[in-house]
């Protein structure tokens, strides 16, 4: 059996990030290129945004920050099974994630985005050689300007773990999943297709079901038993734009615990309330998944008028 040091050597040298490190299956979803050690628990990580993606899209003349989301998802089991001697294979649990961006740095010219992650992590807990737990912190550079800072906290459990405590859940093909409910409108929730638009509407408006489309090409990308992180945070992304229609806005920041697994056969119901604008006036709504009285998550979305000129 490989042990890693407790403290590695610092490199100098960008290695390439191999796809099956980032849990993406089609390649042309991977968003990073390289990573090296800085430190004895910092990393550099480069990336690249495309200037165009079919659901990441550039609109009102700023890359989507969602890309932000996926980018740091994906340093995740980056660093996990690169840094941190976790074996393929093993789970990842996300416990919570907040970040800001500058939207003036998302500002796209037509092409593509490259950034450079400086990551740092903390709280690093083990289970013999392997980590459990991390927090990452980031600041995310494109060219000479910060284009947003970024932390995250989330656990990691060995197969067989996890199967046991997600019980009947773990058996995928057997999973039943809720009918899918029809979609609300694209332009209402920042959306330019019906099919990328994951909040259902209900006879409130500030209150959808959650759409769960197990053929989407992007948010599952691959078999999963049950709704994805980054599902949640376009649902959570969709909610506040929904608020903030007809406005031209672009969220710029959010603050999101992850409470328990939004499982395929019950409804998951998204809820949104306005709050108190923030110290830059910057819309804030707070964006609730709840599923059979509990919640799933619970997100602070913040939004930002832009010019899309």
């Amino acid at each position: 059996m490989s042990l890693q040091l407790a403290h590695p050597p610092v490199t100098e040298t960008p290695t390439a990030v191999p796809r099956s490190y980032t849990h993406k299956r089609v390649a042309s979803e991977v968003l990073l290129s390289n990573w090296r050690r800085t430190g004895p628990d910092s990393y550099t990580v480069e990336a690249g945004w495309p200037g165009q993606h079919a659901f990441y899209e550039t609109r009102l003349g700023v890359h989507d920050p969602m890309l932000l989301c996926e980018t740091v998802r994906q340093t995740l089991p980056l660093l996990s099974h690169g840094a941190y001697e976790v074996p393929l294979g093993h789970h990842l649990l996300w416990r919570d994630f907040a970040w800001e961006v500058d939207a003036e740095a998302l500002r796209s010219d037509g092409g593509a985005a490259g950034l450079d992650l400086r990551i740092t992590c903390t709280d690093v807990k083990r289970r013999r050689a392997r980590a459990s737990a991390l927090a990452l912190h980031f600041e995310v550079v494109r060219g000479s300007t910060v284009l947003a800072v970024a932390r995250t906290r989330f656990t990691i459990q060995d197969r067989n773990v996890y199967e046991r405590l997600r019980g009947r859940y773990a058996d995928m093909p057997g999973l039943r999943v809720v009918p899918l409910p029809s979609p609300a409108s694209p332009e209402r929730v920042g959306r330019s297709n019906f099919e990328d638009v994951v909040l259902s509407p209900t006879d409130s408006s500030t209150r959808w079901q959650l759409r769960v489309d197990r053929a989407h090409p992007v948010l599952f990308d691959h078999p999963v038993d049950h709704a994805p992180g980054m599902l949640l945070l376009e649902a959570a992304r969709q909610a506040a734009q929904a608020t903030a229609h007809p406005d031209a806005s672009v969220v710029v920041g959010m603050s999101v615990v992850f409470a328990r697994y939004a499982e395929f056969d019950t409804a998951c119901w998204i809820e949104s309330e306005s709050l108190p604008d923030d110290l830059n006036g910057n819309r804030r709504v707070l964006v609730t998944g709840r599923q059979q009285d509990s919640d799933v998550f619970c997100a602070v979305v913040s939004v930002a008028s832009v010019d899309g000129s």
